[in-house]
């Protein structure tokens, strides 16, 4: 480090496809804006360009966060890429920003803001999208895996990249990012706020998750419906919203267990941790994750997390049979979701030591640690390893 203050990173410009106002927006959008208003606490010129959404306003200002929106799920790259282009001419809605560093989130699609910006770029990635382009279709899904897997590393090749676990770190490496120049900046939580509801008296779980695919929230289901037999008082609450939601609800239908599941949709905080407080386990099934912000929501609250193994940054998240459990397919959710609702003891170990885990991580660390990142690279350096 010069001998220049902390903030000589003066404008900070990101980009990201969603912002937390969106009806999919999700933990990856909450840690871009929680730490851009921190830095934007600290005095740095903080602008987001994301896409627009029914409701939503052009231009708005969050906790000190300027948004602007355009364009929708992909067109916003051609929109951001376009005002990026025009602002180096002194055109267009981002001529005023200048910014020292450009955080370009990949949500396995970069914007390509390296064409504009160069070196100064930081791409943020939560984690790879293998598993989740399938969705998009056959000839869109092999274009985006064929543009996150070898377009993007090969051209932001000497810049710096950003993420949010080990796991995602590696597969980084995977796909041929330099390990030198990845760091690892975790995710924050926001602080719980009192406890206003006394764990329930039965059995009931939580999934809290966007519903997409590739959560696989069907695998919860099923587990819910498998057992209900032996733990017939057993309830289930889905906290989150998405375009997977109608799919849900009908295979909830068809495995008679409609009665207990309740799908509260997209939730304000208050609600979140109401739902959290009265639950015993939580559970999140996803195929991939890059941390898992809900493990550490629910761990707030004493509630321990049973997830996959293979989804990556949860193994990173959860610590295998002290803050929670993973397992390897659905058999092995039933038997660990068995096990914890069955055996109070050990449900109260794993959530007394989530709980004390949740302390370690606030988003004025991620903050502090991201700050660190961008100073590096507005100095002409790269970071690695975990901040």
């Amino acid at each position: 480090m010069d001998d220049r203050s902390p903030t000589h990173v003066r404008s900070v410009l990101i980009l990201c496809w969603r912002d937390t106002g969106h009806p999919q927006g999700g933990g990856s959008e909450t840690y871009l804006q929680r730490i851009g208003a921190q830095l934007a606490g600290s005095g740095v010129r903080v602008t987001l360009r994301t896409a627009r959404y029914e409701g939503s306003a052009a231009r708005e200002i969050v906790d000190g966060v300027a948004i602007q929106r355009r364009g929708g799920r992909y067109s916003v790259y051609v929109w951001a890429l376009l005002a990026m282009a025009a602002a180096r001419i002194g055109l267009g809605p981002l001529r005023h920003v200048r910014p020292d560093v450009v955080i370009d989130t990949q949500n396995g699609l970069p914007f390509m803001s390296r064409v504009v910006y160069g070196r100064r770029v930081v791409v943020l990635v939560h984690h790879c999208h293998r598993e989740q382009w399938p969705v998009a279709g056959r000839v869109t899904g092999r274009i985006g895996w064929l543009v996150e897997s070898w377009l993007s590393p090969l051209v932001h090749r000497r810049n710096q990249y950003v993420t949010v676990s080990l796991p995602s770190a590696r597969d980084l490496t995977l796909l041929g990012v330099s390990a030198g120049h990845v760091a690892i900046v975790r995710n924050g939580v926001d602080p719980a706020p009192p406890e206003t509801a006394d764990r329930s008296s039965t059995p009931r779980v939580v999934v809290l998750s966007r519903l997409v695919p590739h959560k696989r929230i069907e695998d919860a289901l099923d587990a819910v419906a498998r057992l209900r037999a032996r733990i017939p008082e057993l309830q289930l609450d889905v906290l989150g919203g998405g375009w997977w939601e109608r799919p849900l609800v009908e295979h909830a239908r068809r495995l008679g267990i409609s009665d207990a599941v309740t799908f509260h949709g997209h939730v304000d905080d208050a609600t979140k941790h109401a739902v959290l407080q009265r639950s015993w386990v939580h559970v999140l099934p996803s195929a991939k994750e890059g941390w898992g912000l809900a493990v550490i929501e629910a761990a707030q609250h004493g509630v321990p997390t049973i997830g996959y193994r293979c989804s990556g940054g949860l193994t990173d998240s959860v610590v295998d049979g002290v803050t929670g459990l993973l397992v390897d397919d659905l058999d092995g959710l039933v038997d660990g979701l068995d096990r914890t609702l069955s055996d109070g003891v050990l449900r109260e170990q794993l959530g007394a030591k989530a709980q004390v885990r949740s302390g370690e991580f606030s988003w004025t660390q991620s903050a502090d640690a991201m700050r660190a990142v961008l100073e590096t690279v507005g100095q002409g350096r790269v970071a690695s390893g975990v901040l």
